[in-house]
């Protein structure tokens, strides 16, 4: 069978692999932090069409919970929405542990929250690039911890790490 048009055969190959991967997540369960929009949206999208049963987690409840709406309507799936600023010191422990609390197990770690600042260092204030590398850097690594020693323990679970572009390439702007 010829490869749908635009394709070359190692990349419906990959694709159809890809398929047979994400079947394995049926009824398990993500967290996306930055779910309120961008990305995390598209994931939440993504997984809950593959009936992955959702946390999401970002500052803005409403967006989070409009989404919920549309997604549990079109996939059933089950989701938890939890508005919260993982740029606070602490904010990462305090999530992992509500989750502990309701005993929900993360299978998936989507960890997307985060956000750059353009502008001269010297001029930005010192407390949003503070704020920005606790949400990019140490909150990602405190959710990472946090839920990948469970997954360890386990023996399952998956961990995405999402970053920008400008992260590895020096721009003149963005020096923090």
């Amino acid at each position: 069978m010829a490869p749908p048009k635009g394709r070359t055969a190692s990349a419906s190959r990959r694709a159809a692999a890809a398929e047979g991967e994400m079947k394995s997540f049926i009824g398990k369960r993500a967290l996306i932090t930055g779910a309120s929009s961008g990305l995390g949206l598209e994931f939440a999208e993504l997984l809950a069409a593959q009936k992955v049963n959702l946390v999401l987690a970002a500052r803005r409840r409403e967006p989070m919970e409009e989404l919920a709406v549309e997604l549990r309507r079109k996939y059933g799936v089950d989701i938890l929405v939890e508005a919260i600023d993982l740029a606070a010191p602490g904010a990462a422990g305090r999530l992992k542990s509500g989750l502990d609390a309701r005993s929900l197990t993360i299978d998936v770690l989507v960890n997307n929250a985060g956000y750059g600042l353009h502008g001269d260092f010297l001029e930005t204030p010192i407390e949003r690039t503070v704020d920005m590398i606790q949400l990019n850097m140490t909150a990602l690594t405190e959710l990472t911890y946090l839920f990948g020693r469970n997954m360890a323990a386990r023996r399952s679970g998956h961990i995405l790490l999402v970053a920008s572009l400008l992260a590895f390439q020096a721009v003149p702007g963005y020096a923090a």
